[in-house]
């Protein structure tokens, strides 16, 4: 039988032209909590412990996935987001910092504020609306995705974190034929805004696993969703409401001038934590 460190050196040796050192020693504590129950901070004082055979197996399918550039957090069907563990898998994007980032923002700038109407718009795993439930105070959660197997992950996350959000499987492009009078106090969205032009500087597990549908957007039309969601914001916010986006970091400048162009005031482009243009933050006038 081979110890639990042994595992460790072969992820070291078999990932080493895939990952740099640092995230395959990452990854290989995700997997040890998650095979092993042995927390990151307890796996020097259990290196070596013999594994069993089962385990080892285990280990083995896993860094078979790993060597093909299938990303961990699908292998594991987990993904952290704020705190919380969601289910993912190929139908949903795995949450990213940028989004935390833009849940963050909406956390603080409404913590004093109570029923709010809420509406997230491209829900994937439902990251977005479900903590911003469980952090808004008597917050009405409404969200919204074209896919049906995303809004199926979506309301398994919703139930196992105790979140009751209303779910609506549709084309946010034909939101004329879906919605009629609601009325909300914040909507939003991150939307696919990756243009066909960038896929040469993403990573290959991205491009090979995870959704199109949720990331890329057509290279003549790349603004296409805030323009679409934007006019949905103007009839369907409330006046004063908050509308929010995550961008394409390259397109900051424009998508900014096209919301201001739409009638929307205290238009904010609002850097993440890496410097890149990421957020945007607007009001709907009275």
């Amino acid at each position: 039988m081979r110890i639990l460190q042994d595992f460790e050196l072969s992820f070291q040796h078999e990932l080493a032209t895939v990952y740099d050192k640092e995230e395959i020693k990452s990854i290989f504590l995700l997997v040890i909590e998650e095979l092993l129950n042995i927390k990151r901070i307890a796996y020097q004082l259990k290196k070596d412990d013999l594994v069993a055979e089962s385990d080892a197996i285990c280990f083995q399918n896993i860094l078979r996935d790993l060597k093909k550039n299938r990303p961990i957090q699908y292998i594991l069907n987990k993904a952290d987001f704020y705190g919380e563990f969601f289910e993912v898998n190929e139908s949903v994007l795995i949450p990213r910092q940028e989004t935390e980032e833009l849940v963050d923002l909406i956390i603080k700038t409404h913590a004093t504020s109570t029923n709010l109407k809420v509406i997230d718009i491209g829900t994937g795993s439902g990251c977005i609306p479900i903590i911003l439930s469980k952090h808004l105070k008597q917050a009405q959660v409404t969200s919204v995705d074209i896919s049906k197997e995303a809004i199926e992950t979506a309301k398994k996350n919703a139930q196992r974190l105790g979140e009751a959000i209303h779910f609506i499987n549709a084309d946010i492009l034909e939101w004329d034929y879906v919605f009629s009078d609601q009325r909300y106090d914040i909507i939003v969205s991150n939307p696919p805004y990756i243009t066909p032009n960038e896929k040469q500087y993403m990573q290959q597990n991205v491009l090979a696993y995870e959704p199109e549908l949720a990331l890329f957007i057509e290279e003549s039309a790349p603004l296409i969703f805030y323009d679409v969601i934007s006019s949905f914001a103007l009839k369907h916010l409330a006046p004063h409401g908050d509308l929010y986006f995550e961008i394409n970091q390259y397109l900051g400048p424009e998508t900014k001038d096209l919301i201001s162009k739409k009638g929307f005031e205290q238009v904010q482009l609002i850097k993440d934590i890496n410097g890149a243009n990421r957020i945007i933050h607007a009001k709907k006038k009275s």
